[in-house]
C-alpha cells in the first residue's frame, strides 16, 4: 500500500503541482519569517550589547527627556539632579566616577534646511570633557568638542549624509525656535541609536542643560564602581545619598535586561503579525489541498475499488492517502524552508537598503525554524488530506466500479449545513452583541463572533453557491450563448468543489475589504471631527508630537500676517466627583471663537473670558451640570482651584470635554504642556503666512506649518500606507487562491474530458471550449468574492460601531469605487487563473477524449 501512495504521487505530480507550490508559499512565509525576525534580533542584541557597558548605575530623573507626549496621559513630575548630586554621588565609596547627563531631544538640518534622518531618533547631549579635553564616550574623528554656546559636534554619519565638515555653520533645533552653530568637531560611537541612523548633536554642559531642560540641572548620573564593588552594593550606596523623589535608580544590569527585553518585544511583535498573515496563507492552502485530493480520489474510485476487492481495508485505503499527502507535504515543506531562507535574507537586505545603519549579521537559520517549518507544512497537509482519505475508506468496491463520482448524500449535506447554520448563527449573535455594547466586553465579542461567522459562511458556501450563481445565469446566457449557460450548469454542478474554490478567495477579499471600509470610516471621521471643530488656517506643532517650547507662541504672535494666536494647553486636574485626573484643554480666551468652532447648546463661549469652563453636552449630562454649576478642582501641584461651568457645547471628539482659558490653567499650573498653537492670518492660509511662520520659529527643521487639509492628508497617507502594508501581506494569501482556482480547473478538465470530446463532436469550437471554461472560472471567483465583500462590509461595520465609543462621530462609510474595484480584479482572477485550462481543454483530441473512461 505504501509503495502504490508513492507510486501514485509520482503518477500525478503534475495534477499535484499547485498543491505543492500553495504549501511550499505557505511555508516560505512562515520560515521567511522566522529567519528574518531571529536574524535580526540577534544582530540588534549584538548592537545595544555595548549600550552600557560603562554604568554600573544609572540614576534617572524621571520625566527629563520624554520623548513624544501622550495627549491622554498626566505629565510625570520631573526630578532634579544637580551639580551638588553629582559631586555626592561622585564621593560614594564604592564609586570610581560619576558623569552628570544631559540628554534630550534636537535636530540638526542638512544645507537645504531639512531634518538629517528621523525626528524620533534626533537627540542632543552635553560633552563633559576630563582633564585632557577628551570625552571617552565621544571620541572626535576630526576636530573637537563644543566648548562654548555658539559650538557643537555631530556623529560621523550624520556630518557626512549632509556633507558637512568641520567649520561649517550648521543649523541646530530643539522644541523652540532654531538657531546656528559652527561645527568644532565630527565624532564616532557606538551608541546603537545613533548607529542606526540617528543623530546627535553634542552642546557645552552648560548650553546643553539650558536648551535641552534647565540651567544646573542633568538628565542622569551615570556611576562606575569601583573594582571590587558589585553593582548591587553601589545601588544601595548611591540610593542613601540621590533624592528622595522624582529619580529612579537602576544597576547597569537592570539596563541591559531591560534593552533586551525591549528588543525581544519589538522583534516578536513584528513575528507575531507576519506569522498571522502566513497563517493565512496556509490556511487558504488547506482548501486547495482538500479540492486537489477530492478530485484525485474521484478520479481514482476503480482503482481504489479495485484494492478494496483484493483484501485492502478501509484502514489501508485511508493510510495509502495519508502517506501521499505526507510526501507531498515533506517535499513542499523542504522547498519551503529553502525558500524561506531565500525570503529572509531578501527582507534583511531591504531593511538595510532603506536605512544603512540598522544592526546586520549573518543569517540565524535556528533549530526551530527548521523542525517549525517541516512540521508546519507537513501537519497542515496531511490534515487537510484527512477528511477526502476517511471518504476514500468508505466507498463500496461494488458501487466505486461503476463510472462516475459518487455524489454527496443528503444526508451530508443537511449536516453540514446544519453545522454551518449553527456556527454562523452563534458567531452573527455575538457580532450583533458586540455592535450595540461598548468597552472592551464588545470587543472581545466581536473578536470571537468574526472568526466563528467566517467558518459558518464557509461551511455553507455549498448551499450558497446554487442561488447566488443561478442570478447570473440568464446573462451569461444572453451575452455569450451555450458557453455561458455551460459554464453556469458546471459551476453549480458540484457546490462543494465550487465552494472549496471560491473559499479561497473569500477569505482574502473578506480581510482586504474590512480593512478598506474601516480605514476609510476612520479617515472620514477624523477629517470631519478636525474640520467641524478646526477655525484656525494654520497649526504649529513638532513633526514627532513634543511638547513645544514656551517662548514658541510669543514669537508667533509677532510674525506678519497673524490676525489671531492661542496655544493649546493640556492640564490634567482632579476634579472632586468626578473621579481620577481629568483632561482640561486651554486656549486664549480672546482669540478662542476665530480659532475654534464649537455648537454651543447653553451659555456662550464667551465665558472664557470670565474664567469660567465650557463642558461637553456628554459630561454635563454624566455629571449633573449646567451653565453657573460649580466644580472643585485640583491643580497638579496640589493648588486647589474653583471651576464655574459657562456654557454647554455639542459633543465633539476634535475638543477635549473640559476647556478653561489658558490664563486660569497657567495661574495654577504654570507649565502646562503644549504640543500645538493655533494660527488664524489676517488673509487667510497664504504662502506669504506660511513662510512668516516658518520664519517665526527660526526655521525649524523639526517644526510643521499644516494646515487642515495638511493634516487631513498627513493622517490619509498613514492610513494609506498601513493599508498597503496589509495589502502586500495578504497577497501570498490571493497568489494561493489563484493556484487553487487554476488547480481545480485544470483537474476538472482532465476530469471531463469525455464530456469536453462530446461537446467538440456536436460542435462547439475550440473557441467555445475555452470561453465556457474562463467563464466557468470567472463565475466562481466572483461568488467568492462577492461573499467576500458583504461579509468584510459586516465585520466592518461592525468593527466601527464599537470604535465609535472611542472616537466621536465615526461611522461606517464603505468605498464603493474601492469595492467594484475588488470585484473587478476577482473576475480578472478568474480570467488569468483559466487561461491554462481552458487552453488545455480546447486541444484535446475529439476520439481520445470520448474513448476516455
Amino acid at each position: 500500500m505504501y509503495r502504490t501512495a508513492l507510486r501514485n504521487v509520482l503518477a500525478h505530480k503534475g495534477r499535484l503541482l499547485m498543491t505543492v507550490l500553495a504549501v511550499l508559499l505557505g511555508t516560505a512565509f512562515v520560515a521567511g519569517t522566522l529567519v528574518f525576525s531571529d536574524t535580526m534580533g540577534r544582530a540588534m542584541r549584538d548592537s545595544y550589547s555595548t549600550s552600557f557597558s560603562d554604568v554600573s548605575v544609572l540614576v534617572s530623573a524621571e520625566g527629563a527627556d520624554e520623548g513624544p507626549v501622550d495627549h491622554d496621559a498626566p505629565r510625570p513630575e520631573k526630578g532634579a539632579l544637580t551639580q551638588a548630586t553629582v559631586e555626592q554621588l561622585a564621593a560614594l565609596p564604592g564609586a570610581e566616577r560619576a558623569r552628570g547627563v544631559v540628554s534630550g531631544f534636537t535636530g540638526v538640518a542638512d544645507k537645504k534646511g531639512s531634518l538629517i534622518g528621523e525626528a524620533w531618533s534626533a537627540r542632543g547631549a552635553n560633552f563633559a570633557p576630563d582633564a585632557s579635553g577628551a570625552d571617552s564616550r565621544y571620541p572626535m574623528a576630526d576636530g573637537r568638542g563644543p566648548r562654548t554656546a555658539g559650538e557643537v559636534a555631530l556623529n560621523r554619519q550624520a556630518a557626512d549624509k549632509a556633507g558637512y565638515h568641520v567649520g561649517d555653520t550648521v543649523r541646530v533645533a530643539g522644541n523652540g525656535a532654531a538657531r546656528d552653530a559652527v561645527l568644532t568637531g565630527v565624532f564616532t560611537t557606538d551608541d546603537p541609536q545613533v548607529t542606526s541612523g540617528g543623530t546627535l548633536v553634542l552642546m557645552d554642559t552648560a548650553t546643553a542643560q539650558r536648551e535641552l531642560l534647565e540651567p544646573g540641572r542633568y538628565s542622569s548620573v551615570a556611576l562606575t564602581a569601583k573594582a571590587g564593588t558589585s553593582e548591587a552594593q553601589l545601588l544601595d550606596q548611591a540610593r542613601a545619598k540621590a533624592p528622595t523623589e522624582g529619580v529612579e535608580l537602576k544597576t547597569g544590569q537592570q539596563l541591559k535586561d531591560e534593552q533586551t527585553k525591549m528588543v525581544a518585544d519589538s522583534v516578536s511583535g513584528m513575528k507575531t503579525m507576519l506569522l498571522v498573515f502566513a497563517g493565512i496563507s496556509l490556511f487558504v492552502g488547506i482548501f486547495i489541498i482538500v479540492n486537489t485530493f477530492t478530485m484525485l480520489i474521484a478520479q481514482r474510485l476503480k482503482e481504489l475499488a479495485l484494492l478494496r476487492a483484493v483484501g485492502a481495508s478501509r484502514g489501508q485505503v485511508t493510510k495509502s492517502v495519508l502517506v501521499e499527502a505526507l510526501a507531498i507535504g515533506l517535499v513542499a515543506s523542504v522547498g519551503g524552508l529553502l525558500a524561506g531562507i531565500g525570503i529572509g535574507a531578501g527582507l534583511q537586505s531591504l531593511l538595510h537598503a532603506f536605512n544603512e545603519g540598522l544592526p546586520t549579521g549573518s543569517l540565524v537559520i535556528a533549530p526551530v525554524t527548521v523542525v517549525g517549518t517541516l512540521v508546519t507544512g507537513v501537519v497542515v497537509t496531511v490534515l487537510s488530506a484527512l477528511l477526502p482519505a476517511v471518504r476514500a475508506s468508505r466507498i463500496p468496491p461494488v458501487a466505486a466500479m461503476s463510472s462516475g463520482e459518487q455524489p454527496g448524500t443528503q444526508r451530508g449535506l443537511l449536516i453540514r449545513n446544519s453545522i454551518g447554520v449553527l456556527l454562523a448563527g452563534s458567531g452573527l449573535g455575538l457580532i450583533l452583541a458586540g455592535a450595540n455594547g461598548s468597552g472592551s466586553d464588545a470587543q472581545h465579542k466581536l473578536e470571537f463572533g468574526a472568526p466563528l461567522t467566517l467558518i459558518g459562511v464557509f461551511v455553507l458556501l455549498p448551499l450558497l453557491s446554487r442561488p447566488v450563481i443561478a442570478l447570473v445565469g440568464p446573462v451569461l446566457a444572453k451575452v455569450f450563448g451555450t458557453p455561458g449557460k455551460l459554464a453556469r450548469l458546471n459551476a453549480v454542478r458540484n457546490p462543494r468543489r465550487t465552494a472549496s474554490t471560491a473559499a479561497a478567495l473569500t477569505i482574502g477579499l473578506t480581510l482586504v475589504t474590512a480593512l478598506t471600509v474601516i480605514g476609510n470610516s476612520v479617515t472620514s471621521a477624523v477629517t470631519s471631527m478636525v474640520g467641524d471643530t478646526m477655525k484656525a488656517d494654520y497649526v504649529v506643532g513638532m513633526a514627532d508630537g513634543r511638547e513645544l517650547s514656551p517662548e514658541l507662541t510669543g514669537l508667533v504672535a509677532k510674525a506678519d500676517g497673524v490676525k489671531a494666536v492661542s496655544q493649546v494647553d493640556n492640564v490634567w486636574w482632579d476634579i472632586e466627583g468626578v473621579g481620577g485626573n481629568r483632561a482640561i484643554e486651554g486656549y486664549d480666551a480672546a482669540a478662542f471663537d476665530q480659532l475654534v468652532n464649537l455648537t454651543m447648546k447653553s451659555g456662550s463661549t464667551a465665558a472664557l473670558g470670565q474664567d469660567q469652563v465650557l463642558v461637553s453636552e456628554e459630561f454635563a449630562t454624566k455629571h449633573q451640570l449646567a451653565v453657573g454649576s460649580a466644580l472643585k478642582a485640583t491643580a497638579a501641584k496640589g493648588a486647589p482651584v474653583a471651576l464655574t461651568v459657562g456654557g454647554v457645547f455639542e459633543t465633539t471628539s476634535g475638543v477635549s470635554p473640559i476647556v478653561a482659558p489658558n490664563r486660569l490653567i497657567e495661574a495654577n499650573d504654570p507649565q502646562p504642556l503644549v504640543q500645538q498653537i493655533l494660527v488664524k492670518g489676517t488673509d487667510g492660509p497664504t504662502a506669504a503666512l506660511k513662510q512668516s511662520l516658518t520664519d517665526a520659529t527660526g526655521r525649524n527643521p523639526v517644526m510643521e506649518v499644516r494646515t487642515l487639509q495638511d493634516m487631513v492628508d498627513e493622517f490619509s497617507r498613514i492610513i494609506s500606507t498601513m493599508l498597503n502594508l496589509m495589502y502586500g501581506l495578504l497577497g501570498m494569501a490571493v497568489v494561493v487562491a489563484v493556484l487553487g482556482v487554476v488547480n481545480t480547473l485544470a483537474m476538472s478538465v482532465f476530469e471531463r474530458k469525455r464530456e469536453i470530446g462530446m461537446l467538440r463532436a456536436i460542435g462547439l469550437e475550440r473557441r467555445g471550449i475555452k470561453r465556457m471554461i474562463r467563464l466557468e472560472s470567472v463565475v466562481i471567483s466572483v461568488f467568492g468574492a462577492l461573499v467576500g465583500v458583504l461579509l468584510g462590509c459586516f465585520l466592518a461595520w461592525a468593527a466601527t460601531r464599537v470604535l465609535a465609543s472611542e472616537l466621536k462621530g465615526l461611522t461606517t462609510v464603505i468605498p464603493y469605487g474601492s469595492v467594484l474595484l475588488f470585484l473587478g480584479l476577482a473576475a480578472l482572477v478568474g480570467m488569468v487563473a483559466a487561461l491554462w485550462p481552458a487552453r488545455r481543454a480546447s486541444r484535446l483530441d475529439i476520439l481520445t477524449s470520448i474513448k476516455t473512461d
